[in-house]
């Protein structure tokens, strides 16, 4: 497996592959905020909606590739308040379906803790459905849970479904914090 950073052009070389990867997602019934059946063409706007961010600094993307297949990725979002530049949110961790269960999904979480580190981040936070696989990654990560917010978003069925807040204290902050607690 390897796992490379997508810049803007790249994205949008790549929206296709992306897009393939997303509708596998919600087809596999993971909730990334979309309904399934997700339409190709949906799935494709959305990643090139995504250019712009990724071009401003505001979103970095990782791809993670099985020879030339894509098979993974993940995304963290900076927020553009002055208040808050040192922390970040984990979002759209993808691994297709027939690479799941190989490791990929903490590759691809540790390689988005540690360029945050690298980009000065010392907080991340996420969301994920309750209950689901992607909670489990997350707890053996060393991700905190904060709580869970009732019916906060529909499932690719349309079902509405709890969802769980995560932190994580990453690079100075992760330091200071465990030799205070300690």
């Amino acid at each position: 497996m390897t796992v490379v950073a997508l810049d803007a052009g790249q994205v949008l070389d790549r929206a296709g592959e992306l897009a393939e990867l997303l509708v596998d997602t919600v087809d596999g019934g993971a909730s990334v905020g979309f309904l399934a059946p997700l339409d190709r063409a949906e799935a494709l706007a959305w990643w090139q909606g995504r250019v712009a961010g990724v071009a401003a600094g505001e979103l970095a993307v990782w791809a993670a590739y099985e020879g030339a297949r894509l098979v993974g990725t993940v995304s963290l979002a900076f927020p553009d308040k002055p208040n808050s530049r040192h922390r970040a949110e984990l979002v759209k961790l993808m691994v297709h379906r027939e690479a799941r269960g190989r490791g990929l999904g903490r590759l691809l979480l540790d390689t988005a803790e540690r360029a945050a580190v690298a980009a000065g981040v010392t907080l991340l936070h996420l969301d994920t459905e309750t209950d689901s696989p992607a909670e489990h990654l997350y707890r053996t990560a060393g991700w905190t849970r904060l709580g869970a917010i009732p019916d906060y978003a529909a499932s690719p069925a349309g079902v509405l479904r709890p969802t769980t807040i995560y932190y994580k204290q990453v690079g100075v902050a992760a330091v200071v914090g465990g030799l205070a607690g300690g």
